[in-house]
């Protein structure tokens, strides 16, 4: 199962974004260089490349995945791109869905052992996920379904 943030904003669609906001901040410049300000052209280059940066780093940011992979024996993530990898047996592991923050935090617990997963996910879609993962773990365990569990804050 892979779990991915959406994104609707492709890399060539990223670079046309960049390209219309940078020539509208350059033809205002422009138009205030003409005015007589002669420092606008150099602060919408400054403003540019800033805008530009920030928006690649927040499109980057959409570039992280986790890869979750369930058989018999184990229940294993694997984190994108940071290469994290955690591995719980599938017999032990619980679903947790735990209040934090006004939001749920959706957790792997076995031994001890915790790894949260679907940050990047709505609450909505961590519910379904949860729901999804029991369904699952219930199948290859041999058990009947069981509700989603819920951790409470004491």
């Amino acid at each position: 199962m892979w779990l991915k943030p959406n994104r609707t904003l492709s890399r060539r669609g990223l670079r046309r974004l960049i390209m219309v906001l940078v020539a509208l901040v350059l033809m205002t410049a422009g138009l205030g260089s003409w005015q007589g300000n002669v420092f606008a052209p150099l602060f919408a280059l400054v403003e540019s490349a800033a805008v530009a940066f920030a928006l690649s780093v927040a499109w980057r940011a959409g570039d992280r995945s986790e890869c979750i992979t369930l058989d018999a024996v184990s229940l294993e993530v694997q984190s994108l791109p940071g290469r994290r990898r955690m591995r719980f047996q599938s017999y032990w592991v619980r679903v947790l869905l735990e209040p934090a923050n006004g939001r749920q935090r959706l957790l792997l617990s076995s031994h001890g052992r915790e790894l949260e997963i679907g940050v990047f996910l709505a609450d909505q879609e961590r519910v379904e996920l949860s729901k999804k993962l029991m369904v699952l773990l219930a199948e290859f365990n041999g058990q009947p379904r069981k509700q989603v569990q819920q951790r409470c804050k004491t």
